[in-house]
């Protein structure tokens, strides 16, 4: 939701733990997802493409927060961005299993 959206990432208390890039198996289909674990919910994104190029050649002027991984950085100056999946997942309402790759 868009209004509740804005404030997910606002407290100064929250730590970022671990982020990554997955593949997430949903029915019949593989997506693109960003995962962002905090220490109190994990976020899941989509990876979205941007079609359309920015006007200038050199890509390195689009800002990026340096907090973010080298990865990720490199994926929003070619024009990515990543769109909450769903809503994100208190940890202690997450169950962890392992499980035989596929």
């Amino acid at each position: 939701r868009e209004n509740s959206s804005e404030n997910i990432l606002s407290s100064a208390n929250r730590l970022l733990l671990h982020e990554g890039r997955l593949m997430l198996a949903e029915s019949t289909r593989l997506l693109d997802v960003y995962l962002f674990l905090f220490d109190d919910f994990l976020l899941i994104t989509k990876i979205k493409r941007n079609k359309k190029k920015y006007g200038g050649s050199d890509t390195s002027l689009i800002p990026v927060c340096p907090s973010l991984t080298p990865e990720l950085q490199s994926f929003i100056r070619e024009g990515g961005f990543c769109t909450v999946l769903d809503q994100p997942i208190p940890l202690d309402r997450l169950i962890l299993k392992n499980v035989d790759p596929v």
